[in-house]
């Protein structure tokens, strides 16, 4: 006769058990004050867009945030669901307090899809794929009717908007609870999952390194993402392949991953490499990879133009004193550094190389 498996009964809850439970629930709860309104596309598009570039449009996305992943199919599906007249979820924004951004509004969750109508609005996207209105494939916005124009610019989104008594840690842990119910592995998880090897803990290594978290820092949420690593696999690409970019940067990193992942490794130059960098970031760089002070975490494609400009610097002048650092703060260093439209090759070669000759000059 088969054995029966030992089952530990289950426990029972007891109203002592209940009632602290209650407290605990009653302490942790974070009051968060909201309001429920709905803008037209055109308004939304218009307050992500002005000022965008000089960072001070009203509705902004903030640094802990991931930079644009829908590629142009699924934009041309959302924009399709809007065509359709099909509910969209509501976009989540926080009122920032005055004195951190003059009432600026933060994204919480919906950037995908604000950026998507500003693409679309501005005919940077051309619809593709589409399955329910196939006679809009290969359509712009300007392709469309003027009365179909109009209509869609005055389609309404509903939106969440927390009033400005939600401070950061709350609009941070929102952005986490709403992303994880959807959440599947980025790139850098699924690259731990099949590309174990050497680089890629030499990368884990070199993720850790505590200048690199202070110049660079990452929220909670970005770590457990595995950014760090994102982070240091970008300037090693970059560095040593930048010219090679195409505009796939997942297969990019990628090949360059799979094509270093062994033991010709350079165990001492690489991290010797990454040092020298973040030396010399830090002695001359007043915020580090960050745009400002008050900002906490840094933009994918600043760390890369700054990180990599100043490693190539080095490799023609390893004693460099730069002549002036003024440049940080000019308007083409900020339109190389925040622009959606990050990937392409010229744009990613433009940026490396003003940085290593701004610095060489």
């Amino acid at each position: 006769m088969p054995k029966v498996p030992n089952i530990p009964p289950e426990p029972e809850i007891t109203d002592e058990q209940r009632e602290a439970a209650e407290a605990e629930i009653r302490e942790k709860q974070k009051p968060v004050d909201y309001d429920t309104k709905e803008y037209p596309v055109e308004i939304l598009v218009q307050k992500y867009m002005e000022g965008k570039d000089e960072d001070i449009n009203e509705l902004f996305i903030p640094d802990y945030q991931r930079e644009i992943a829908w590629d142009d199919t699924r934009q041309s599906k959302f924009i399709e669901s809007v065509l359709l007249g099909l509910p969209i979820p509501y976009i989540f924004v926080a009122d920032i307090p005055d004195e951190e951004n003059e009432a600026r509004l933060e994204i919480i969750d919906g950037t995908q899809r604000i950026r998507t109508l500003a693409r679309f609005l501005n005919n940077k996207l051309r619809l593709e794929k589409l399955e329910k209105l196939e006679k809009l494939n290969d359509f712009k916005f300007t392709d469309l009717p003027l009365p179909r124009q109009r209509r869609f610019k005055r389609t309404t989104l509903r939106m969440i908007q927390l009033t400005e008594k939600a401070d950061e840690d709350i609009r941070r842990d929102m952005f986490e609870r709403i992303n994880t119910g959807s959440v599947v592995l980025n790139d850098m998880e699924k690259r731990r999952g099949i590309l174990r090897g050497p680089f890629l803990n030499l990368i884990d290594q070199l993720a850790e390194n505590p200048k690199f978290r202070e110049l660079c820092p990452f929220s909670k949420p970005l770590v457990s993402r595995r950014e760090p690593q994102e982070f240091v696999l970008r300037f090693f690409a970059y560095l040593n392949n930048y010219q090679n970019f195409e505009r796939q940067v997942n297969e990019f990193l990628n090949e360059y991953l799979e094509a270093n992942n062994n033991n010709n490794l350079d165990r001492e130059g690489m991290p010797a490499e990454f040092q020298s960098m973040l030396d010399f970031v830090e002695k001359y760089f007043p915020n580090g990879f960050r745009k400002g002070k008050k900002h906490t975490t840094t933009p994918r494609i600043r760390f890369e133009a700054i990180s990599v400009g100043v490693a190539l610097a080095l490799r023609e002048k390893s004693d460099l004193e730069p002549k002036s650092m003024k440049w940080l703060d000019s308007p083409i260093f900020k339109e190389y550094t925040t622009s959606d439209a990050s990937n392409s090759r010229p744009k990613v070669i433009r940026r490396i190389e003003y940085v290593r000759d701004q610095l060489l000059s």
